[in-house]
């Protein structure tokens, strides 16, 4: 097992990477016995990892609940949430209960904020499944749901306790959903690390074939880039801002596509190609180095263009809607180099569109995210 460790003001915690960590109750720490527990998650990951994960903590001697919410991204509301709070107050759960996040991004960010708000607040574990929620999203505390006028737009900072990453999980995830977490990948590598997007480019190929080294040492990279970063900035007032490379553009293509048409990562794979060409349009970046960008979003089999039903056009008002807008300047994550991030606040609504008409135009196929 390998261990990565998160250290911010609010709360500090361990990310324990491994195989086989589910079955364990050992790897439930700091959880002990008499705790009352709320599990989250949704009918697909219950019929894989619910029964191991309850026999898990009730050998442990906790008393556990569960709750199910709708699968999917536009199932991301606060009327989900509400059925959270329905079965905490049914089973009559108080303030030293501890909710834990079985699934994805989406019932994570879900059960993270029925966390910070229940009760004002009680802690909460992530056990993410899917290599999105592993790589990124069950990390820094981040909750919340999304609206139909902007994606997570209503939501608090609330930090875990502990993240769990079975690994073995990925052996059930579906190939789409897979490709969808390497575009976070491929994010870490051309914000900060220039020797991981290189690493990447020599083996994609391992990634893709779902070999455990390779699978284990990219969470393992990626969680210490991201604890690294909400060590110094855990509300997200400077660096942390970094890591949203490419989800101005990705969140407005799902805001105007509606939520779950296309994955988060798929959107963001596109917004970070989106955001390097507008990077190369300043001369920042080089055309070599968003071509290098582009080639491992396509060896990820990801998306490199718009949604063929939006124009440059439709994204502007979402944009203006993001939460990185401050005092009606829309601040937007571009790159000096490979490996190198920085903010932007000087950005035009005409460069936008043409980083955007660019990236359509040249986009090598047609994406059609249902024969993925």
């Amino acid at each position: 097992m390998i261990q990565v460790d998160v250290n911010t003001k609010q709360q500090s915690y361990p990310i324990r990477i491994g195989t086989g960590l589910l079955a364990k109750p050992e790897n439930y720490a700091p959880l002990k016995a008499n705790d009352k527990v709320m599990i989250v998650t949704n009918p697909t990951v219950a019929k894989h990892y619910l029964d191991t994960v309850t026999q898990a903590l009730t050998q442990l001697g906790c008393q556990v609940d569960s709750v199910l919410l709708p699968d999917g991204e536009e199932y991301k509301t606060l009327e989900s949430v509400n059925l959270i709070f329905t079965a905490l107050l049914e089973k009559k759960h108080s303030r030293d209960s501890v909710i834990i996040a079985l699934g994805g991004g989406v019932i994570g960010d879900m059960a993270g904020f029925a966390a910070a708000s229940y009760q004002r607040g009680i802690r909460f574990m992530q056990i993410p499944t899917t290599l999105l929620a592993q790589v990124d999203s069950s990390v820094g505390g981040k909750t919340g749901v999304n609206h139909q006028l902007g994606k997570n737009m209503i939501g608090a900072f609330h930090q875990p306790i502990a993240v769990i990453i079975d690994t073995n999980t990925l052996y059930t995830l579906k190939k789409r959903e897979f490709c969808s977490g390497l575009a976070e990948v491929i994010k870490y590598g051309a914000i900060l690390d220039l020797p991981f997007f290189e690493w990447l480019e020599q083996n994609m190929a391992d990634l893709m074939a779902l070999k455990q080294t390779a699978l284990q040492y990219c969470i393992q990279r990626c969680c210490q880039l991201k604890a690294d970063i909400v060590a110094k900035d855990e509300t997200e007032q400077g660096e942390r801002a970094l890591l949203n490379f490419g989800h101005t553009f990705g969140h407005a293509i799902e805001s105007h596509l509606g939520y779950g048409q296309w994955l988060h990562g798929e959107a963001v794979a596109v917004g970070m190609l989106e955001a390097a060409v507008l990077s190369s349009l300043l001369g920042d970046l080089t055309q070599q180095d968003v071509a290098r960008i582009e080639k491992l979003l396509i060896q990820a089999v990801l998306p490199t263009g718009s949604p063929e039903t939006m124009q440059a056009t439709d994204y502007l008002a979402y944009m203006q809607r993001d939460k990185k807008v401050i005092a009606g300047k829309l601040r937007l994550i571009l790159l000096k180099q490979l490996g190198q991030a920085y903010i932007s606040s000087d950005i035009t609504q005409q460069q936008i569109i043409d980083s955007i008409t660019h990236c359509s135009q040249s986009a090598i196929t047609t994406y059609n995210a249902n024969e993925c």
